[in-house]
């Protein structure tokens, strides 16, 4: 059986978005479907990692087109924010706007029209049973559509998070025209895909009242984490975040709480460092300046996946944010499976009673604060810093091979070839 992956972000592309599909990629093979993928030829993507290149099978076919995307000119894309990042891209401003009101779903879009021609193409030559696209960027979605439409090759549509319920729109400041044209390409790709794809069991029922077959496969963690290398523990109080951390996720509870807890104890304003690895949006370090925690706060910067990893084994806490905005109970960040491995305690803040809450529960690997809990957020870090004191900062954390890429991959197939059966 052979497969046809629509995705943009794909090696040398860094960060969250290039996981899912590579390591499903990596897998397929072992359920004998054969991938093929298909994506972009001269991208300049915002973070790039090219040691992810080395984990993508020698034997796949892949397939790769240039894309033109407004952005290179109007965007931050045009400096190659290696550095600097996209924390701050949807800052809500005309560039913001524009966005979000004329590139509908997204920039992308420019590239539907050549794929569909080129890909045309390739499955008038080549057999390909089923076609999969994964987005964001959704535009990924409407090539597929038009090619199932054409080739009746049933088609597996992926929402790693939602399209119009995505939860920086609103920075985009889209109009009503906008809002309706989103809302209703969603709908087309909802009800004409054979079956949905999705992370979290929340999106699946938003998504299930619009497509007629919805299944879940949430994010997970692959081999490069469980490496058995001798790990020294950071010998401060450090609280470590990695990853992309947008100014909807920014934690004003949770610096307003710390900046409480060091007037109240020298010792622990001592210990305390705050470690953030990756792209930080400025509101964020606004609000570690705010609340005088800059001298307890080291910014790393983007770094490999490889290196990433090695920040989360060696971290004393796990920070893990959830953007608070409408509907997040369905979020469920990528990270959080990496985490998980870590085999360090994650605080989290986000909806106890969403689905991120369900897997720290269900693993015993940290607790979950909601978004204005300052009592409960103040008494957990205590408990964390009691036993950081005592040396017996640990976290028992169970039932995660099943979040194991591998396994998660099992699934795919078999949701791939039921689709013929």
């Amino acid at each position: 059986m052979k497969v046809l992956i629509i995705t943009y972000y794909w090696p040398p592309a860094g960060g969250s978005g290039v996981q899912r599909w590579l390591k499903f990629v990596k897998y397929l093979q072992e359920s004998d479907i054969e991938p093929v993928v298909y994506t972009v030829d001269n991208v300049n993507y915002p973070k790039e990692d090219n040691t992810l290149i080395n984990e993508i099978p020698k034997n796949i076919e892949i397939l790769k087109q240039p894309i033109w995307e407004p952005t290179d000119v109007l965007f931050w894309k045009k400096n190659k924010p290696q550095k600097s990042g996209i924390s701050n891209a949807s800052n809500g401003g005309v560039l913001s706007f524009i966005r979000g009101n004329f590139f509908i779903p997204d920039p992308k879009v420019f590239w539907v029209k050549s794929s569909v021609k080129y890909l045309q193409k390739y499955l008038d030559a080549n057999k390909i049973d089923t076609i999969i696209s994964t987005g964001p960027p959704h535009s990924m979605h409407l090539i597929a559509q038009k090619l199932h439409k054409k080739n009746r090759i049933k088609w597996l549509a992926d929402f790693r998070d939602p399209w119009a319920d995505l939860y920086y729109n609103k920075d985009f400041k889209q109009l009503s025209f906008a809002k309706n044209i989103n809302r209703k390409l969603e709908t087309k790709v909802l009800q004409n895909a054979d079956c949905v794809l999705t992370v979290s069991n929340s999106l699946k029922y938003e998504f299930a009242k619009k497509a007629s077959r919805v299944e879940v496969i949430t994010n997970g963690f692959d081999d490069e984490v469980l490496t058995s290398n001798t790990v020294v523990l950071d010998s401060g109080f450090s609280i470590s975040y990695i990853g992309l951390l947008p100014k909807q996720s920014n934690p004003k509870v949770l610096f307003k709480v710390l900046k409480e807890l060091c007037l109240q104890d020298e010792g622990f304003k001592n210990a305390l460092k705050l470690n953030f690895i990756g792209d930080i949006s400025d509101e964020v370090k606004e609000e570690i300046s705010t609340n005088n925690l800059l001298k307890n706060t080291e910014f790393i910067g983007y770094v490999t996946h490889k290196e990433a990893i090695e920040y989360q084994k060696k971290a004393q806490v796990l920070l893990l944010l959830i953007p608070n905005v409408e509907k997040s109970k369905g979020i469920l960040t990528g990270k959080l499976f990496e985490y998980l491995t870590a085999k360090r305690p994650i605080l989290a803040i986000g909806p106890e009673d969403g689905d991120l809450s369900e897997i720290v529960k269900e693993t015993n690997s940290g607790v979950v604060v909601d978004f204005n809990n300052e009592a409960k957020l103040s008494s957990e870090i205590l408990k964390l810093y009691d036993q950081y004191k005592k040396g017996s900062l640990l976290v028992a954390s169970k039932n995660i091979e099943r979040y194991h890429r591998k396994e998660l991959t099992k699934e795919l197939a078999l949701i791939i070839k039921s689709l013929h059966s």
